[in-house]
């Protein structure tokens, strides 16, 4: 048991801390349009690709592609999509990739 929650205390500080190094931005409830709709595998590698994009065009084309397969899992399953929310693209508007 004790071995068991000192591997999962190692594991979730080196997830915090290869996260930090990739940048600040951190990916949430607060400002990921479907986040309840998706795995927790594939909130990390939302995460790690919104933090990798280098252009605001190609932030944005995943961008539309990611809301468009939360808007349907959301109907397949009968359930509202909240909208609004941070613009996770928006630090690539001054052609700096700093995320």
């Amino acid at each position: 048991m004790q071995n068991k929650f000192i591997t999962a205390l190692i594991i979730g500080l080196l997830l915090s801390s290869t996260a930090s190094a990739r940048g600040p931005w951190r990916a949430s409830e607060a400002n990921t349009r479907g986040w309840e709709l998706m795995s927790p595998e594939e909130r990390i590698e939302h995460q790690t690709r919104i933090r990798s994009f280098t252009t605001l065009e190609e932030c944005r084309n995943y961008q539309v592609s990611h809301h468009q397969l939360m808007e349907e899992r959301a109907r397949q399953r009968g359930v509202p999509l909240p909208g609004g929310g941070k613009d996770v693209c928006a630090h690539l508007k001054t052609g700096k990739a700093t995320p």
